[in-house]
C-alpha cells in the first residue's frame, strides 16, 4: 500500500501529458503536391526513342503573355541529376535585387546513355572496352538541331538567345557543338569538359566561323586531374586565338573545386558573366 501514491502520481502526469498533447497537436488543413515545372516527353526520330524534358518555366510565363524568354538548356538535365539545383539558380539569378540573368526557360535534357549521346567515335581501344555503348554524339547533335530546338521554339515563348550547359562528359559534348556547329546555340557554358576523349582530338580541330555564338564560358576545378585542367585551358587559349574577333571568352580555375562539386558555382558565375555584361 505505500507505493500507491507514487502510482496514483504517474496516472496524473500521464493524463497530462496526453491532455498537453491534444491540445499543441496542429491540424492539418490541406496537403498538396509542390510543382517546380512540367514534365514533356517527345519520340526523337534522331534517336528512334522517347524522350523526356523536364522544363523550368518563369512565373510570368502564362498563356496570356506576348513576353518571350531566353532558353538555357541543361545537359545532365533529369530529376535526379542537375535540373532541381540549376532550376533554383535560374530563380534565383532572375530576382530584381540579384539580376544576375534575365527571366529565362530552363529545358533539362534527361538522359537516356549519356556515354552514348555525349561522346564521338574514339580510336583508343581501351575506351571502346570500358565504354562500349559510345560514339552517338552525331545523333544527338542532330535530335538538338532538327527535333529538340524546334519543339521548343514551337511550343514556348522564347526568343533568340539560347544556352547550352554541360559538365565532363556534357561538357565534351557542348565542346563539340561548339566547334562543330556553332550557330545552334548563343552562349556555351562549359564546365570540365572530358577533352581527354579520343587523346584529345577534339582540340586537333578548328572551330567553324558563325556570328549567332556571342560568348563561351569554360571553366575547370583547381583540385580537378591535372591533365582536364591543361585541357581546358589549351581550348581557351586556341578559342581566344582563333575567335577573338567572333565572340567572347570566359576562362576561370576555381579554387578547392573539383569534378563533383564545381557545377553549382560555376553555373551561377557564368550567368553573371554572360548576362550582367549585356550579351543575352
Amino acid at each position: 500500500m505505500k507505493f500507491r501514491p507514487y502510482f496514483i502520481l504517474c496516472f496524473l502526469l500521464l493524463i497530462h501529458s496526453n491532455s498537453t498533447t491534444a491540445q499543441n497537436q496542429t491540424t492539418l488543413l490541406k496537403k498538396t503536391p509542390f510543382i517546380l515545372g512540367e514534365t514533356v516527353t517527345i519520340l526523337s526520330q534522331q534517336l528512334n526513342e522517347d524522350r523526356t524534358l523536364n522544363i523550368y518555366l518563369p512565373s510570368s510565363c502564362h498563356p496570356d503573355s506576348l513576353r518571350t524568354y531566353p532558353v538555357i538548356y541543361l545537359l545532365d538535365g533529369s530529376a535526379d541529376e542537375d535540373f532541381i539545383h540549376v532550376a533554383g539558380l535560374v530563380h534565383f539569378g532572375t530576382f530584381p535585387w540579384v539580376n544576375a540573368l534575365p527571366e529565362s526557360i530552363l529545358v533539362g535534357i534527361s538522359n537516356v546513355d549519356r556515354r552514348r549521346d555525349f561522346t564521338f567515335p574514339t580510336t583508343i581501344e581501351q575506351d571502346k572496352k570500358d565504354y562500349p555503348t559510345t560514339g552517338g554524339s552525331a545523333n544527338f547533335i542532330r535530335f538538338l538541331e532538327k527535333e529538340l530546338l524546334p519543339f521548343i521554339e514551337n511550343n514556348y515563348r522564347t526568343n533568340d538567345t539560347t544556352t547550352i550547359i554541360g559538365q565532363s562528359l556534357g561538357g565534351l559534348l557542348a565542346t563539340e557543338v561548339l566547334i562543330k556547329k556553332p550557330e545552334l546555340f548563343t552562349n556555351y557554358i562549359i564546365v570540365n569538359p572530358s577533352l581527354w576523349w579520343d587523346n584529345e582530338s577534339l582540340l586537333k580541330l578548328e572551330p567553324k566561323l558563325d556570328s549567332k555564338a556571342k560568348a563561351v564560358y569554360l571553366t575547370a576545378g583547381k583540385d580537378e586531374e591535372e591533365g582536364m585542367v591543361r585541357s581546358a585551358t589549351e581550348l581557351s587559349d586556341m578559342l581566344k586565338r582563333l575567335k577573338a574577333n567572333e565572340y567572347t571568352v570566359f576562362f576561370k580555375i576555381f579554387e578547392g573545386q573539383h569534378h563533383g562539386n564545381i557545377l553549382h558555382l560555376a553555373v551561377y558565375d557564368a550567368f553573371e558573366q554572360l548576362f550582367k555584361t549585356g550579351k543575352k
